[in-house]
């Protein structure tokens, strides 16, 4: 059976999500690409034309997505989803010990219940059930290095991005019923809105805390790193590339400064790192 060009894109408007959105079109894929505003979905569908439709909605609105989902489904028929890319997500930050737990709760909210609500909804349209007509889709979920390395000031991030790890390395064994990949991708630093919005975030509300001092200096790295990442269309066309291997790996880092960011923090011991970090920010005891 021929395999379909139609793939589904969470957080299509900005970022990670348009740049493989518009990686995609270029090699001939349909994309339905999600979005929050019908603003946004409209400037989408004006700039890639006939492959593009725009699927509106929130993930943390399970009846939204369902919704969408269906109308997919009657878009596409039997033909299928060639790949579902669970992309959408944010970035909460902040030290654990004053950090309010509404914003740890929406953290996971968005990027994990959202990304689990989103699949259940997609997982029909790729082949997970009886007498599919079509061959079984993928899945990739786009976690982060903060889901295997643990920064301070990103506790809620960093547990969301680990979450999603352990979530697709269980729907990875659930779905070979299926013949369903999951795959994860795990970016270090994008160029994308979400670094913007970090560099804006003054730590204003730990200003009177004791981590004053050591939130600025992350900061400070923060808007450094930033400048430092692959470019959108850069990591956009690697996407594209992974989306089209025929037989996926089962995570791929796509690190800039892999040895620096990826390598030797993972090699090197748990305790080193942590105290090199502490000293580095001001966090350890004089």
């Amino acid at each position: 059976m021929k395999k379909s060009k139609n793939v589904v894109i969470t957080g299509a408007s900005t970022g990670i999500g348009y740049a493989t959105t518009q990686a995609l079109i270029k090699k001939g894929y349909r994309v339905f690409g999600s979005v929050r505003k019908q603003a946004d979905a409209d400037k989408l569908s004006q700039e890639f034309g006939e492959q593009f439709e725009a699927l509106i909605f929130d993930v943390t609105q399970a009846d939204a997505v369902k919704r969408e989902a269906a109308r997919v489904e009657q878009i596409i028929g039997t033909e299928g989803l060639y790949a579902l890319i669970n992309n959408a997500g944010i970035a909460v930050g902040g030290p654990m010990m004053h950090l309010p737990l509404d914003d740890l709760r929406w953290q996971m909210e968005v990027n994990v219940i959202g990304l689990v609500s989103t699949t259940q909804a997609f997982l029909p349209l790729l082949g997970a059930k009886k007498d599919c007509p079509h061959p079984p889709g993928r899945i990739l979920n786009i976690s982060s290095v903060a889901g295997k390395i643990s920064n301070p000031f990103m506790g809620p991030y960093c547990a969301s991005k680990h979450a999603v790890e352990a979530i697709s390395n269980t729907m990875r064994i659930e779905l070979l019923l299926y013949g369903i990949d999951v795959v994860v991708i795990g970016p270090g630093v994008v160029k994308t809105p979400i670094w913007d919005k970090a560099e804006q975030d003054d730590f204003e509300a730990y200003k009177n805390t004791d981590y004053k001092s050591a939130a600025q200096k992350f900061q400070h790295f923060i808007n450094k790193v930033s400048t430092e990442g692959f470019e959108q269309k850069e990591f956009g066309e690697m996407m594209a590339k992974i989306i089209e291997t025929p037989t996926p790996k089962l995570r791929y880092p796509l690190v800039y400064g892999k040895l620096k960011n990826w390598i030797l923090p993972r090699l090197l011991p748990t305790k080193i790192i942590t105290n090199a970090i502490g000293k580095r920010l001001g966090l350890t005891k004089k």
